[in-house]
């Protein structure tokens, strides 16, 4: 299974940004789908999740500001972040969870910079 993230850029504060995750060998429609960041010096932590009856959960930080969604048509699941924070900034992955934890082996990511 690939993962493949991408999407990612440099924003000003209070902008947006919609990731793209796309798999091949997996399918998204059947499966829970998280996205996770990185920021720099710290773990790797779920920011939302799409579960496959289309139930969506969120970390704290991010409620009411992210959005995440899938097209089973297209396979890809999304991550659409508005309002960014210079906080956000981090590397953004995507991963199928199983039991709570991330199925596949890490993609390269995609970077996110907010700049203030």
């Amino acid at each position: 299974v690939q993962l493949q993230a991408s999407g990612g850029g440099l924003v000003q504060a209070g902008g947006s940004l919609r990731l793209s995750c796309a798999a091949s060998g997996s399918d998204f429609s059947i499966s829970t789908v998280g996205w996770y960041r990185q920021a720099p010096g710290k773990q790797r932590d779920l920011v939302a999740a799409i579960m496959r009856a289309g139930l969506t959960t969120y970390a704290d930080s991010v409620k009411g500001l992210f959005t995440i969604s899938r097209d089973n048509a297209k396979n890809t699941v999304y991550l659409q972040m508005n309002n960014l924070k210079p906080e956000d900034t981090g590397v953004y992955y995507c991963n199928v969870i199983v039991f709570t934890r991330p199925q596949y082996s890490w993609g390269q990511g995609t970077q996110v910079t907010v700049s203030s």
